[in-house]
């Protein structure tokens, strides 16, 4: 009989393959790190088929025999990837029946690679969603400290970069708690929707054996098998999704990191940077350039160019896999290392923060962060219309603003010139610390508040 090559799938071809065609549609140079989730999957399936009366009880022990030496070589850096066997299953495959001959190659009856590598990624991926989920209720935890710490601190809140209303420090690294939770949120969603089990679809079609889905499902902590068995190898929509929730992430986190580089700047000078997140010049001595931060505000362009990756791999394919979606890997793969090493960066960043309030004070002295409040003021104690009270309130900041004074220190005497009805209990409105602490609306800013928030937030976010 004439040999036609080497490949576990050769049979059907004469001729070898191209060495440019191996490396070309080789993935084992990344998707090996898929071989735990790849062996877990291959004892399940072999354990069923056992169950099954498929193969027989002395095939399964060596079978799970080989499979643990082989999990073990690949921990150990002892075993050889080969470029030929494509991928993490074919090399698998290959050494196990090195290793036990004929009864490794009954482990791959009623299944495919389509099924298994479907497998493999939601086995890979789960995990990394918990471990995600972890990091980011860690930087909940010290988002949360640190708002305690500082829940009564005064700093300038901003629309467009100007300075608008007083908040406290306290206040506004609660926001970014609020949106992690979200994220919390929508990762916990992605994983209660890709944990349903591919495996025993084959092909795209089922099998003809009769095998137990339920069994393996529920041996590797699948909620069941899939319904359909060209839906389970055919789609990728479990990836696209958890690659667009840390797209959304990766935004979060990019605008504290920015808001960060503006703080620390030298014309803000809001909060230090901890040295160990920050680097120097290579020419100017004097700097401490926040890299860190920089970075971090850098990676969503990289993750959601993973995202768009992948979701144009899958738009126009037909029923059911097609090799482009070996493309979904890398970018899978890439986008969760990169939104993991960004959070546990934050996180650092933000532990070691001080926050400089002289700074934060000058700022708000200096942006007549009050204005809204004598707006109102005279709209409820005098009467007047607000769109005239907005009028009026212009005219006092312009005033101000000559005399190149905040608001608190103009005198009623001067204001009365603008509003001749104003009241000495108006310069009481005029205190920042006064603005502060009216702010007592539900998810308001008051000092009182950002306490009852904190309370919340830890019962929320922080509870096992």
């Amino acid at each position: 009989m004439k040999k036609s090559n080497s490949k576990i799938w050769g049979g059907r071809f004469s001729i070898s393959t191209d060495q440019i065609m191996e490396e070309f549609n080789s993935s084992i140079q990344f998707d090996k790190i898929l071989y735990i989730e790849d062996i877990e999957g291959s004892i399940a399936h072999s354990e069923m088929l056992s169950k099954q009366n498929i193969i027989s009880k002395n095939d399964l022990g060596l079978i799970k025999s080989g499979l643990k030496q082989i999990k073990s070589e690949i921990s150990n850096n002892e075993f050889n990837f080969s470029v030929k066997l494509e991928d993490i299953h074919m090399n698998i495959e290959n050494r196990l029946i090195e290793i036990i001959g004929d009864a490794g190659k009954k482990l791959h009856t009623a299944r495919s690679r389509n099924d298994q590598v479907a497998t493999d990624i939601k086995l890979w991926l789960r995990k990394k969603i918990d471990q995600i989920e972890l990091n980011l209720k860690s930087l909940q935890q010290i988002l949360i400290e640190k708002s305690e710490a500082y829940y009564d601190l005064l700093m300038p809140g901003y629309t467009h970069l100007q300075v608008g209303q007083p908040v406290t420090f306290g206040h506004h690294l609660l926001a970014y708690v609020e949106m992690l939770g979200r994220d919390r949120g929508r990762l916990t969603d992605c994983r209660k929707r890709l944990n349903e089990l591919p495996l025993g679809s084959a092909a795209l079609a089922g099998t003809s054996y009769p095998i137990d889905r339920h069994f393996v499902a529920q041996k590797l902590n699948f909620s069941k098998p899939t319904e359909n068995s060209m839906d389970a190898v055919s789609d990728r929509d479990f990836a696209i999704e958890f690659m667009s929730a840390s797209s959304l992430i990766s935004i979060h986190l990019s605008r504290l990191a920015e808001e960060l580089i503006i703080w620390s700047s030298d014309s803000f000078n809001f909060v230090k940077l901890p040295e160990s997140y920050t680097t120097g010049s290579s020419i100017m001595p004097q700097k401490r350039n926040p890299d860190a931060a920089e970075l971090i505000r850098a990676k969503p362009g990289r993750i959601f160019g993973n995202l768009f990756s992948l979701m144009t791999v899958l738009k126009g394919l037909p029923m059911t896999y097609g090799k482009d979606m070996q493309e979904d890997k890398e970018p899978l793969f890439d986008t969760a290392k990169t939104i993991e090493s960004c959070i546990i960066t934050m996180e650092g960043m933000i532990k070691s923060l001080e926050p400089n309030p002289d700074k934060m004070m000058e700022a708000l002295q200096n942006g007549y962060p009050t204005a809204t409040d004598l707006a109102d003021y005279l709209v409820t104690e005098l009467k007047i219309p607000f769109r005239d009270a907005h009028h009026f309130t212009g005219q006092v900041v312009l005033l101000a603003e000559k005399k190149k004074s905040g608001l608190e220190k103009l005198t009623i005497e001067e204001i009365q010139t603008i509003i001749p009805k104003a009241k000495m209990n108006l310069l009481d409105v005029l205190k920042i610390e006064s603005s502060v602490s009216k702010r007592t609306s539900y998810g308001g800013t008051a000092p009182d508040n950002v306490l009852q928030a904190i309370k919340k937030a830890k019962e929320r976010f922080l509870k096992d």
